[in-house]
């Protein structure tokens, strides 16, 4: 259950994020703005680090695979994306999108077992479920 209310929070900060880096955007640039979201968000972890124990950084060198440690490259296009999408799309529009994508994403990393994720097998009421979600983008975007 904490899961649950963890994974709607988060939803819910990912488009209240979004719509204020968009926000910063109109008025910086995109990459001033994820710059600003980058850096303030590096200040929020090393707060967080002090206060909630300090494990070494050093454990960042036993990562494998190495690949791994790009999360927070991939981190930079996401909000690079987020903003574009928001701004072309409006809040509501891209953010279905964005979770489409996402579970889309995530169905076949677990489908092929890739980076490590558990492989699972191909579930039809997954997929029905992905086309409703699918089928729900085009019915709200349907003018």
């Amino acid at each position: 259950m904490m899961g649950m209310i963890i994974a709607l929070i988060s939803g819910a900060l990912m488009s209240i994020q979004g719509v204020f880096n968009t926000e910063v955007t109109n008025h910086t640039s995109i990459w001033v703005s994820s710059s600003w979201v980058q850096f303030s968000a590096l200040i929020v972890c090393l707060a967080a680090w002090l206060f909630t124990g300090r494990p070494s950084f050093g454990g960042l060198l036993e990562v494998e695979p190495r690949y791994m440690l790009l999360g927070g490259a991939i981190g930079a296009f996401i909000t690079f994306t987020v903003i574009k999408s928001m701004d072309a799309l409006g809040p509501a529009k891209a953010v279905m999108l964005i979770v489409i994508a996402q579970l889309a994403v995530a169905y076949l990393i677990e489908l092929a077992g890739l980076f490590g994720a558990q492989k699972q097998p191909l579930e039809w009421r997954k997929l029905l479920g992905m086309l409703i979600a699918i089928a729900g983008v085009v019915l709200f975007k349907w003018e």
